[in-house]
């Protein structure tokens, strides 16, 4: 099968989504989860110009991983190779776990060759802010079905990702990131309702005594929280600032950003 961008995107996204479901592993010494990454450059540096950006792609969640293993040569080597072939993506620079990088000069460096234009920024901010609210969701989710009677499975709703054709290639790169992350959260979320449904449709085969009035009421009002859930998440939909320019400059300084919490 030959390789498109679209077939190497969907590749990356499967690639990100076991990193997120097997974080541990992905940092464990001798399982760097870096394989797929690195598979994704080779076939995308095969695509020539149109698969530049998959390659900082590739690069750029190395460099993550290099930066959670504290292997800082091979995390600015990473960054300089994702920043080269388009990276701009300076809000995710201002992370937690990569601003002990800021005192770095090589890292300044590499910070200060990055370009981006106010529209972009502004969906970096709105990715970035979305995978911190579908974290925050799937969690309170997760408190919300301790104790459902019903046998009922629930979705985790998800913002629909911006279509607006980006200034530059990188914020694509950040669009995979929220839609892998959406989707190892849906995944997670669906994978421990189906065990307490299918624990619950055992119990209620094997015991007289299940409260079916109440799994009744447990059933609506996960109904109902479903709705308010997706009525907000269809809310956040990203809506492009009018006038927002398109010019491209240099990011805000280093350090200038505070990460969406």
């Amino acid at each position: 099968m030959v390789d498109t961008v679209n077939s190497l995107v969907a590749r990356l996204h499967d690639v990100l989504v076991g990193l997120l479901t097997d974080g541990a592993a992905a940092v464990a010494p001798g399982q760097d989860g870096s394989a797929g990454l690195r598979d994704v450059i080779a076939r995308a540096t095969a695509l020539g110009p149109d698969g530049t950006w998959l390659v900082a792609a590739g690069h750029s969640n190395l460099f993550g991983l290099a930066v959670a293993r504290r292997q800082l040569d091979q995390a600015v080597f990473h960054l300089d190779s994702a920043v080269a072939a388009g990276f701009n993506d300076c809000v995710v620079l201002h992370a937690a776990p990569i601003r002990p990088l800021h005192h770095d000069p090589r890292f300044r460096a590499l910070y200060e060759r990055m370009r981006i234009t106010r529209a972009d920024l502004d969906e970096l901010f709105w990715l970035h802010r979305e995978m911190q609210i579908m974290s925050r969701d799937a969690q309170q989710a997760s408190v919300d079905n301790i104790g459902r009677l019903d046998t009922g499975v629930s979705l985790l709703p998800q913002a629909p990702l911006p279509t607006r054709e980006p200034n530059t290639h990188g914020v694509l790169i950040t669009r995979i990131d929220l839609a892998a992350t959406q989707t190892a959260l849906r995944r997670a979320a669906v994978k421990a309702d189906f065990q307490r449904s299918s624990g619950n449709t055992s119990l209620s085969l094997v015991d007289d005594t299940w409260d079916h009035p109440r799994a009744r009421y447990d059933a609506r009002h996960a109904d109902e929280l479903d709705i308010r859930r997706q009525q907000a998440a269809d809310a956040r939909a990203f809506v492009e600032r009018p006038g927002a320019d398109t010019a491209l400059v240099a990011c805000p300084p280093l350090g200038s950003i505070t990460y969406p919490g």
